[in-house]
This record gives C-alpha cells, sequence and structure tokens, in this order.
C-alpha cells in the first residue's frame, strides 16, 4: 500500500494522520512516523502494513497510559482496565504498564501509600481507606504496610460531630444520621462511640 501524504492533527497530541492511496488513513504519533521510516510516497508490503499497526497501537497506549498517570494515583490493574476502556487492545495496555513499571513512574506500593494519606488526610477512618484502595485495584500484598502506621482520627471524628451537631443535642434521628455519617466515612464503632462521648451527645 503506497502512502499518498502525512498530515499534521491540529490538537496538543501532536499526532500525525498517515493517508494512503484510496483514502485509507491512520493516526500516529511523531515518533512512529520516525521508527518507521514513513514518507509520502512509500510503498509498504503487508507485512511492513501490520508492523506499522503494531507500533502504532504500542505508542498509542504508552502515550494515553502516560497521561493517565500525570492525572491521578493509579495501580497497575487500574491503568490497565482505563486503557482498555479507552479503546487499548489489552496486549497492548499490559505493555504499556509494564513499560512505565520498568521506568519505576508506576508502583502499586506507593500508589497505596499515596491513597492511604489522601485518605487520613480528608478525615477517613481506615476502613473508608481499605475501600479507597479495593477501588483503585491495588493489590492487597500491599495494603498493610500502607495501612501499618494509619493515624489516630480522634480529632477527624470530633471536628465533624462539631460541625454536625453546632453545640446542639441531637435527638434519636440526629444521632443515628450522625453515626452512620462517621460509619460510612470509614470510622469503626468503638471510634464512634468515643467521639459521642467526648461531645456529650451519646445515648
Amino acid at each position: 500500500m503506497r502512502i499518498d501524504r502525512l498530515e499534521p492533527i491540529p490538537g496538543p497530541t501532536g499526532r500525525i494522520r498517515v493517508v494512503f492511496d484510496g483514502a485509507q488513513s491512520m493516526k500516529v504519533y511523531p515518533e512512529v512516523v520516525a521508527d518507521c521510516g514513513l514518507y509520502a510516497g512509500k510503498n509498504l508490503t503487508e507485512e511492513e502494513l501490520d508492523e506499522l499497526r503494531k507500533v502504532a497501537a504500542r505508542a498509542s497506549a504508552r502515550q494515553r497510559a502516560v497521561r493517565i498517570v500525570s492525572a491521578s494515583t493509579v495501580s497497575e490493574r487500574e491503568l490497565k482496565r482505563r486503557l482498555q476502556q479507552k479503546g487499548e487492545d489489552p496486549e497492548q495496555a499490559q505493555q504499556a504498564v509494564d513499560w512505565l513499571k520498568d521506568l519505576n513512574v508506576i508502583d502499586d506500593a506507593e500508589a497505596a501509600r499515596q491513597i492511604v494519606r489522601r485518605a487520613a488526610g480528608k478525615g477517613y477512618g481506615a476502613a473508608r481507606a481499605k475501600q479507597e484502595l479495593y477501588a483503585k485495584g491495588v493489590a492487597r500484598e500491599y495494603w498493610d504496610a500502607a495501612l501499618a502506621d494509619y493515624p489516630d482520627m480522634s480529632e477527624a471524628i470530633d471536628r465533624f460531630i462539631a460541625q454536625r451537631l453546632r453545640g446542639e443535642k441531637p435527638d434519636q434521628k440526629q444521632l443515628k444520621q450522625l453515626t452512620d455519617a462517621l460509619y460510612r466515612r470509614g470510622h469503626s464503632w468503638e471510634d464512634i462511640r468515643s467521639g459521642l462521648r467526648r461531645a456529650d451527645a451519646e445515648e
């Protein structure tokens, strides 16, 4: 198949449209053009065309993976899932994950620590931090180490109770709503009861 022309595609990604005879086209990143030696007028054999597709797919998965990890903390499992949700081939998605792992850009142990620190910073209890780890797809082998030094959340519980009660004595319905809200935030029943005692709000 003969390449008719190469057209820059406007936008932040800097991709290039490779237009073939017969109006077929393919969007690729600049490094693919260089790696495959593409130019207008070049004739590609079926083998070369297959190789171009593989190189383009690999570059696409890697570029997308970089954008994802640059925007948020993700685990290996979550990164692969999000790449596939974006339409990347499962094999290329896994290769992109392995590539970033080899470069120490993605690390499940560090991701676990960051997720736990963020949960504690928001005033959540350890149970909520575990929910976040599960939702982010962090392997369970990293949970214990990340949760080992989870801070005492008494002050966070006290602040939450004070904000909700504003100095008033709660009735039974309000007390249940407050207790349920703290439980949803990942605090244990024992810690919640202790907080209510400190606020003189327990029944």
